[in-house]
């Protein structure tokens, strides 16, 4: 529904339409580059935050800015490394309304990443990448600023107290 031109008016009429016209395989297409992706930003993502807060903060005390920063950025870091696959998903998931009839017809992983490098060169595995870092560096700079802020919440022994003299 997020597709530029989209007919489609509520996400059950989008999820039959799709489920019709090309199956329920349609609807993990693009699962396992979603798996691939997920996992390389995840891990650039933790590297980066903490080789920046080293930097940001050697003393490591609690700065609720520098884990906010540091955040943002790491977020803007795996956001760019990731953001080839995230155009090989892009293009599996949008597959259906793609005018190309490549495109259309495009398989998986791989033979998403044959067409954009045929069609639009290396350069086409970094489309959309100046959006995606922007939209990323919000939400990870609060997730990492939550977290960080609020140690007591994660840890059971913090908040709770058993008394098990009395069992």
């Amino acid at each position: 529904m997020q597709v530029h031109g989209s007919t489609h008016r509520t996400l059950v009429q989008c999820a039959r339409t799709v489920y019709r016209t090309e199956g329920l395989r349609a609807f993990y297409v693009s699962y396992p580059t979603t798996l691939c992706m997920t996992i390389p930003f995840t891990a650039a993502q933790f590297m980066a935050y903490e080789s920046t807060s080293k930097i940001m903060n050697p003393t490591k005390r609690y700065d609720p800015f520098t884990h906010c920063i540091a955040g943002g950025l790491a977020g803007a870091v795996a956001a760019a490394v990731t953001t080839p696959l995230d155009v090989i998903k892009t293009v599996l998931q949008t597959r259906g309304t793609a005018q190309d009839p490549e495109a259309r017809t495009a398989k998986g992983l791989f033979n998403a990443a044959k067409l954009i490098k045929n069609q639009y060169g290396w350069a086409g595995f970094l489309r959309g990448m100046r959006p995606r870092i922007i939209a990323t560096m919000p939400s990870t700079a609060i997730c990492w600023y939550v977290y960080t802020s609020s140690p007591s919440t994660w840890s059971c022994s913090a908040t709770l107290h058993i008394d098990r003299s009395r069992y």
